[in-house]
């Protein structure tokens, strides 16, 4: 397996500065990847957040090997191109390192509904489907014309291109026993299963066989509780594993100067 950091960016985590240091000894430790949670509001009382994008800027700079990117970000509160736009830029900045991890976001600190944002799942799921769809349209580099029930990119170009081709990697969270999106998940490359046991994560994967034929080329970035449940999750089949230290931890620059094979 590969094995990446998952920032929580907020509390002392939450200068840009410092995440570029951590991401810098991580990638010299021998990481793989270094991702950020995208959350607006966390936790009462508030905490300080950095702006994920901004800070994966800047990481994308001070790095050359480590994949990079968003987990997760909701596509509910962005507008299509708006996300585009940052992804294709992001891209290029890493020269093909950023993998997009998608949700439908939570409202758990009121980060929808403290901004008038849609909070009804169902509808959160719809524009989920159709903003990835339109994601990838817009990636292609070709004239789009696409009159959704929630997006309208009408007549639309967008350039450049991605570096990675045939566009951008798409992981989709996915939680518990609901199986809607992993097979969204099966459609593109991989899910981020949440809060899962070995048992949970094996019924996931025999969705996305039953939707893909097979796991080849297909991801599965798991949060292990342990050891034990390491060698479970890469048995079944995980691909990538976050590391996600506790939102303010001091020693985030020691877990990131430590190999991660030490740590398994």
């Amino acid at each position: 397996m590969k094995h990446a950091l998952l920032i929580p960016p907020v509390g002392s985590f939450a200068d840009p500065r410092g995440l570029v240091d951590a991401a810098v000894a991580a990638e010299a430790a021998g990481w793989d990847g270094v991702f950020i949670w995208d959350h607006v509001l966390r936790a009462e009382p508030p905490l300080e957040i950095a702006d994920p994008w901004i800070a994966l800027a800047a990481i994308a700079m001070a790095t050359h090997r480590v994949r990079i990117g968003p987990a997760v970000t909701p596509l509910t509160r962005r507008r299509p191109i708006k996300l585009a736009r940052e992804a294709i830029s992001l891209d290029h900045l890493s020269n093909g390192r950023l993998t997009l991890g998608l949700g439908l976001g939570v409202d758990s600190n009121r980060e929808l509904s403290g901004f008038g944002e849609i909070v009804d799942p169902r509808s959160r799921g719809e524009r989920l489907d159709e903003g990835a769809e339109l994601l990838c349209a817009m990636w292609s580099g070709e004239t789009i014309d696409y009159h959704g029930q929630h997006f309208v990119a009408e007549q639309v170009t967008v350039l450049p291109r991605p570096v990675q081709q045939p566009r951008i990697p798409l992981w989709f969270a996915a939680r518990g026993q609901a199986r809607k999106p992993v097979r969204r998940g099966a459609r593109y490359d991989g899910i981020i299963p949440i809060e899962v046991d070995a048992r949970q994560l094996a019924g996931m994967l025999d969705v996305v066989v039953a939707e893909r034929g097979s796991l080849d080329g297909f991801d599965v970035a798991v949060r292990p509780n342990g050891k034990e449940q390491y060698r479970a999750f890469r048995d079944l089949g995980a691909t990538w594993t976050f590391v996600e230290p506790a939102a303010g931890d001091p020693e985030l620059l020691q877990l990131a100067a430590t190999n991660p094979t030490t740590l398994f």
